[in-house]
């Protein structure tokens, strides 16, 4: 058979936009908004909701590609989004609007989708999208969201209604679907909220389906998560999550993924777990391709001991090398039992968890209600029983917190670094950009002692444009203004910093080109303030232009250096024939 076959158009393709477009062009402090996760500011990495998407459709016979953007625009300077969409010709175009910051980059790759082809619609969907649909249906270039935290089976009755050209009364019936009616001058429908599975054993939760596409469409540079990582050395270090569940137990105030948040605008009630014998399938489709680190999302214990230990005990049967990491929401009630239960299962293991204070009234504050001991137990059981790395993340934002308090917590992660040693990583940050709109701080601010100053999409569409970080920041505290957030995190960062080279976690190099990247930030956050009290706007953008080669300088992180927050995994060694083997078989095999 012919490899041509491999090239034919798709009838969706997933956009997956930068958070500012064309950040390229714009003078902006982002900040260290995105420090703790891979991806820059930019916030480049696509939902993993894409490759259910891509396997579910694919399988029910809707082609789909995805095509990141954001990641391409990063990589190449001279990489042309608006031509390389004026070129595609599918039925139907979806961007994703899950993650806040992405609603000005979204907005604006959907206006070239329309400006190049009128009459392909565009798809909306995403927590964000969900969130706002009733703002988010009046703008011009979106034709279609779906709601909710599962959209594969209503996206693919859209997708097969489009595809046959049926009549926009077709629409009616597809649930979670909010739609413009062509027929009555636009108007907006919006269908029952009625698709919210209680299991999703059946989506896909592995990378085969990805690299079928990048074979089918010839591109593997689209696929690619995030900045910094050329083909070759996606190859090397992939990005391989394994999602366990949809929803979540805990009410942290915070989380617009917290279980009231989700049950308010998501129409969720409880957590759909996946089955423990699929999650180890999962993971083992992964080894047999490559040794890279898998990060296993969600906590395996929210449904119960019984289910952690399940997946631990099938995890146990199987023979791989890849670091696995375990996401901890609560500390652990047994300690010793279970990491000693971990490493009996898995070779290599990390843990992360995030305290977000040293405070534990502070903590309560914010719907955690474990204690510095029980952190220090997890520790010390973790480490004992054989734990590479235990990432502890700490959050600057929080009621009852004041600047003097953060500085604490940022002592006692010197304590914990001096009792634990080098394999304790904490990390510091704030809440930044956005508290996300669902979460309970952001419906009650009042009770919680925070301000909210954006309410309405158009808001934060603008805001991701502001000079500075500062500005994009969506509350303050009663404890804290955003002025005090910032600096408080700059400080924070430089201390920390201090005490991550004192305890041997970062070296000389490290130290030095973190504390002068933190202080250049503190002196560009200076001097945007003062041009932002300039009366003259064209003045304003002359200005903070010429600061843009100083700002771009920082785009990849601030207080943190991101190869610090890998996980060990060997190089040079993706097993790519055996993934082209299987990709090959599988789809002549009818399952391309």
């Amino acid at each position: 058979m012919s490899i041509a076959r491999f090239s034919h158009n798709p009838h969706l393709i997933l956009l997956h936009a930068p958070a500012v477009y064309d950040f390229r062009k714009y003078p902006i402090m982002y900040g260290p908004i995105a420090d703790g996760v891979p991806s820059t500011p930019i916030f480049e990495m696509y939902p993993i909701g894409f490759v259910s998407i891509l396997e579910h459709l694919g399988r029910n016979g809707i082609a789909v590609r995805i095509i990141n953007l954001a990641a391409r625009m990063l990589d190449s300077d001279t990489f042309d989004a608006e031509k390389l969409i004026r070129r595609l010709k599918p039925h139907a175009f979806g961007i994703d609007l899950h993650w806040l910051p992405h609603t000005q980059g979204s907005l604006e790759v959907a206006k070239i989708c329309k400006r190049y082809h009128p009459d392909i619609p565009v798809i909306f969907g995403g927590f964000s999208a969900t969130y706002f649909y009733e703002e988010l249906i009046r703008y011009p270039t979106v034709d279609f969201i779906i709601r909710g935290d599962s959209t594969e089976e209503s996206l693919l009755q859209l997708m097969k209604t489009i595809v046959q050209r049926e009549h926009d009364s077709s629409f009616s019936g597809i649930p979670n679907l909010v739609w413009k009616d062509n027929s009555n001058n636009g108007e907006m429908r919006v269908n029952p909220f009625t698709y919210v599975p209680a299991e999703i054993n059946k989506f896909s939760n592995n990378y085969l389906p990805i690299f079928k596409s990048a074979l089918k469409y010839r591109d593997l540079k689209s696929l690619i998560p995030f900045h910094g990582w050329s083909s070759h050395e996606w190859l090397d270090y992939p990005i391989t999550p394994v999602l366990t569940c949809r929803g979540c137990i805990h009410n942290c105030i915070f989380c617009g993924g917290s279980q009231n948040a989700l049950a308010t605008y998501c129409n969720r009630k409880k957590p759909a777990f996946r089955d423990p014998e699929l999650i180890v399938k999962d993971i083992i489709k992964i080894t047999r391709y490559t040794k890279a680190p898998i990060f296993v999302i969600g906590d395996i214990l929210q449904p119960g001991e019984e289910y952690a230990y399940t997946v631990l005990q099938e995890l146990k049967k199987e023979t791989f090398d890849n670091h696995l990491v375990f996401e901890l929401f609560d500390t652990v009630r047994n300690p010793e039992e279970y990491f000693a239960c971990v490493a009996d299962s898995v070779e290599n293991f990390n843990f992360e968890i995030s305290p977000d204070t040293h405070d534990e009234s502070i903590r309560a504050a914010e719907g955690k209600r474990y204690t510095n001991s029980a952190i220090e137990e997890n520790l010390k059981w973790a480490l004992d029983s054989g734990c590479n790395k235990f990432d502890l993340f700490f959050m600057i934002g929080l009621p009852l917190q004041t600047c003097e308090s953060a500085m604490a917590t940022v002592d006692w992660c010197g304590s914990q670094m001096d009792k634990f040693g080098k394999r304790v990583v904490p990390y510091i940050l704030a809440y930044s950009p956005f508290i996300d709109p669902g979460c309970i701080a952001y419906e009650h601010p009042e009770k919680f002692g925070y301000k909210i100053l954006f309410k309405t999409l158009e808001e934060y569409r603008k805001a991701m444009l502001s000079p500075s970080w500062k500005y994009a920041l969506n509350y303050e505290t009663r404890w804290m203004t955003r002025d005090e957030i910032v600096n408080c995190t700059y400080q924070a960062g430089l201390k920390l910093n201090e005490l991550k080279a004192e305890y041997g976690l970062i070296d000389q190099a490290s130290f030095k080109s973190t504390e002068e990247r933190i202080k250049l930030a503190i002196e560009l956050t200076a001097a945007i303030d003062k041009i932002n009290e300039m009366p003259d706007f064209s003045m304003r953008q002359k200005r903070l232009m010429q600061l843009k080669p100083k700002l771009d300088t920082m785009l990849s992180s601030v207080i943190n250096e991101k190869r610090y927050m890998e996980w060990p995994a060997a190089k040079g060694n993706f097993r790519i024939f055996r993934f082209i083997k299987t990709a090959i078989a599988e789809y002549l095999r009818g399952g391309g």
